[in-house]
């Protein structure tokens, strides 16, 4: 039996944006070893959220305890006896984001993977939350409340469960039977539309149907949203999602349906990434990067559900989806990284590159959600060719590595392939490992329909400008592009067309029109340079439509996908 741990987490001084935590525990060895962790798990890249502590002392009966410092986010402490311990620390809470924390006079919005720390030989015992907040505050947590706070089963459970408090309150709706609430942090300047709560339950019951099991994974679930004027992006866990969105966005159509997309992605991850979890992420090392490839099939297969969720739940109609599924497969198509990078590469080195973006970043890379959305598409596509579907398979992974808890591979997914279609399992090695190896326009093709490219309005220059104080800075040069064949670089400043000045980005377009070649005047590093530009033309990007000539046979294989489950 673990002896349980007491943290103490103190918001009651908001105007300072610091959090005090005290954590109390018996120690069952005299060398006592703690860190905090340097990645929120959902969020693929090193955070060091260390950077923010300060104050740290260690106390047994009443004396302070040496430390000695083994990493940046680790410590130790050789005891002279087991006596209770006290660790007091400060953490600093100024970013809003679902990843880390802000605590500010308005309210609390905390990752507690971002303040907890990991007691080695503690990581199993129960955890016991207390939470000082200012007077009329309310603290939400998705976690069973005990007398004296909330209890959590151990340490993943407690850095598992994002806290929010201020002075706002939770709307209670349900799920299949199951108690779930709604946490509203800001309100659109045009109001919620009516039908926001029935809208939510519909995705979320959708959500269920997809996976084949009524009830939702858990027996609770707390669904935040902060609206905010920008921001968008969300962090599931497995009782609760944190979602940001931005207010001006629900203005459109587009909008609340993009909003109800993200409320079923997070949904969705109740089962796929939180309990349907690659092997090298079971259990987590909140100590280091952990690498797999297995984030191709966590995002990208949940992202491409996502798109379909409004259908499902009856909240969005056939073209809807078209359009929205041919935005995403456009972004792939007009991504130079695809023929750079492979999707499982994309995976693996997501904790240096999807989340550290360098003006070269979309020449060289290829986001594993877009392209993991465009491999389940063509994977539902040749599965409904053999009277299955991806969301079966994605049923079957459930009922297996789900359900027992354990770690799935690339060969779970390829032997669940292989049941029905040796040959796609043998295809899947090269989507994954090669790029440009996806047949993304012969599926489309199948179904009925069609890409057809949208070609530029203007001369196609390559370049990407950022207008800076009556100048037009380069920020990216596409690979391959007349820019990049002119000699341009990030950094430099354009400075005129054919003697013409450039003092905006919007100007460039008009000075290249009906030209076949111009002079470039630029400067790099304060020195005044010249080079000859010849824009082309190019495409600005791709729309999927209905095929008028597709066959009998292509129309009741796209009505079977259009089915879903």
């Amino acid at each position: 039996m673990f002896e349980p741990v007491q943290i103490r987490l103190d918001l009651s001084h908001p105007q300072t944006q610091t959090i005090a935590v005290s954590i109390q525990w018996t120690p069952q060895t005299q060398r006592q070893i703690f860190q905090l962790p340097v990645w929120t798990p959902g969020s693929y890249t090193v955070r060091d959220h260390a950077q923010h502590l300060h104050s740290l002392q260690l106390h047994a009966n009443g004396e302070e305890l040496p430390l000695r410092r083994m990493a940046p986010h680790q410590w130790l402490c050789d005891l002279p006896d087991l006596s209770p311990l006290t660790l007091n620390y400060q953490l600093e809470a100024r970013d809003l984001t679902v990843r880390t924390g802000l605590l500010d006079p308005d309210f609390a919005s905390l990752c507690l993977a971002a303040l907890a720390m990991e007691i080695d030989g503690c990581r199993w015992s129960p955890h016991h939350v207390a939470v000082t907040a200012p007077q009329h505050w309310s603290v939400h947590l998705p976690l069973e409340a005990s007398a004296q706070g909330w209890v959590a089963a151990d340490f993943d459970a407690l850095v598992d469960s994002p806290l929010h408090a201020g002075p706002f309150q939770a709307e209670p709706f349900t799920v299949e039977g199951k108690n779930h609430e709604l946490l509203l942090i800001g309100t659109p300047p045009m109001g919620w539309p009516p039908s926001f709560i029935s809208d939510i339950e519909k995705v979320c019951s959708a959500t269920c149907r997809l996976l084949g099991t009524p009830p939702p994974a858990g027996d609770r679930y707390q669904l935040v949203l902060q609206l905010l004027d920008q921001g968008y992006g969300g962090l599931e866990h497995d009782h609760s999602a944190v979602l940001q969105f931005s207010w001006a966005a629900l203005a459109k159509p587009k909008g609340y349906r993009q909003l109800l997309q993200l409320i079923g992605h997070e949904y969705l991850h109740q089962w796929n990434v939180r309990r349907l979890r690659p092997v090298e992420l079971r259990p987590y090392d909140y100590g280091q990067a952990v690498i797999t490839e297995g984030l191709w099939f966590a995002e990208g297969i949940t992202s491409y559900f996502d798109l379909s969720l409004p259908l499902l739940a009856g909240c969005s109609d056939r073209p809807t989806l078209l359009k929205d599924l041919g935005e995403e497969l456009s972004s792939v198509l007009m991504s130079p990284g695809c023929s750079i990078q492979s999707l499982a590469a994309s995976a693996r080195e997501a904790w240096i590159k999807l989340y550290k973006a360098t003006p070269a970043s979309r020449d060289s890379q290829i986001s594993y959600y877009r392209l993991g959305a465009a491999v389940a598409f063509c994977l539902d596509v040749r599965l409904r060719q053999r009277g299955h579907s991806m969301a079966a398979i994605l049923r079957e992974l459930w009922h297996g590595p789900g359900r027992q808890a354990r770690g799935y591979s690339r060969d779970d997914i390829k032997a669940a392939l292989a049941r029905w279609d040796a040959d796609l399992a043998a295809d899947l090695d090269q989507w994954l490992d090669q790029p440009e190896a996806l047949p993304l326009l012969d599926c489309v093709e199948a179904l009925g329909l069609r890409m057809d490219p949208v070609p530029l309005k203007h001369p196609d220059h390559g370049l990407t400008l950022k207008d800076a104080e009556g100048a037009a800075l380069i920020q990216r040069v596409r690979r391959d592009s007349p820019g990049q064949g002119a000699g341009l670089v990030v950094g430099d400043e354009l400075l005129a067309i054919n003697g013409y000045r450039v003092r905006r980005s919007s100007d460039l377009s008009v000075l290249l029109e009906k030209q076949e070649s111009v002079r470039v005047t630029y400067s790099r590093r304060s020195l005044l340079k010249e080079t000859q530009l010849s824009p082309g033309t190019g495409v600005d990007h791709w729309v999927l439509d209905w095929d008028p000539g597709c066959t009998t046979e292509q129309r009741q294989l796209r009505d079977r996908w259009f089915e879903i489950v």
